[in-house]
């Protein structure tokens, strides 16, 4: 029998609450570390001509994080995660830097989204419960979280709502497969969004075409306001929540479409694609389409 180890991902919504404003606090330090990690990346590039080694960045932010009060709110595993994922970035940059790939920047803190948690700093208390730093929170526990808790990430929206991200380790199990005994090919279009090689054919909704005119006047209704007044803010989050909502209803869209094909067929086939490219001649049509997401939520659930 086949054994496969599989990693699930579960996501779950924090109550809010008054004390969440820590989380957030935490969420503008790791903002803030990151901004200094990449000036000292361009520093010591500037200065010696090298790469900053990620060890050496990480004991010298251990340093700094002892002197600066504000940096303790984020714990010590998350920082070891900002500083590896830079790391990371840069590695790609400097592998793929003549496809077009560039190097990390900054980012603005309000705008900052996250911090990863992987060996400690969060303990799950039983229930709905889980205690990270010296403080507890709720989450909206949909389902119950099985196996061995590998990282656990905090996200914030552009809403400010918190969203808890868990990875579990399921261990090897038996690998179970469904044969149909078909092989599928699929050519992307931009009227006919897949073409598939028995001739049927499926049809993007184009959910952004479809709420354009009310994410156009919430984007005039926006511009409007003056900056920095509650009333520019009220309408932000107006804003978002269109994008929200058009983002929802894609995802929604293509797990079902990845659910119907891995069921349908076993191989699936799919074209290279240059989506950059494409993007710069057709623009928002190309977005709308999303075709490099379909392709990710196939990948995901052929691996269920």
């Amino acid at each position: 029998m086949l054994y496969n180890i599989s990693m699930k991902t579960l996501k779950f919504k924090l109550y809010q609450h008054k004390r969440n404003r820590f989380i957030k606090r935490s969420i503008n330090a790791a903002g803030i570390i990151y901004n200094h990690c990449i000036a000292l990346h361009k520093r010591y590039y500037r200065m010696w001509g090298k790469h900053l080694n990620c060890i050496k960045l990480q004991s010298h932010i251990a340093k700094l994080r002892k002197r600066t009060s504000f940096w303790q709110s984020v714990g010590s595993q998350a920082v070891q995660d900002i500083c590896q994922r830079i790391e990371k970035a840069y590695q790609l940059f400097f592998k793929h830097n003549k496809k077009g790939v560039r190097p990390p920047g900054f980012k603005k803190v309000r705008k900052y989204k996250s911090f990863t948690l992987k060996q400690a700093g969060y303990k799950f208390l039983g229930g709905n419960k889980v205690k990270i730093g010296n403080r507890t929170y709720q989450f909206w526990k949909s389902r119950e979280i099985e196996g061995t808790v590998k990282t656990l990430t905090i996200k914030r929206t552009p809403l400010g709502e918190l969203f808890m991200v868990v990875v579990v380790d399921e261990g090897s199990k038996p690998k179970i497969e469904v044969k149909t005994g078909k092989i599928a090919g699929f050519d992307f279009g931009l009227k006919t969004f897949l073409t598939c090689s028995d001739g049927t054919t499926i049809v993007s909704p184009q959910f952004l075409k479809q709420s354009l005119t009310l994410v156009t006047k919430s984007c005039c209704h926006h511009s409007r306001k003056i900056r920095g007044s509650s009333n520019r803010e009220r309408a932000r989050k107006n804003l978002v929540r269109k994008y929200e909502d058009i983002s929802n209803r894609r995802r929604d869209w293509f797990w079902k479409l990845a659910h119907e094909l891995t069921d349908r067929f076993d191989v699936l086939c799919f074209e290279t694609l240059n989506l950059k490219g494409m993007q710069r001649l057709w623009g928002r049509k190309i977005s709308d389409l999303a075709n490099g997401y379909v392709c990710s939520n196939l990948r995901m659930d052929c691996q269920k």
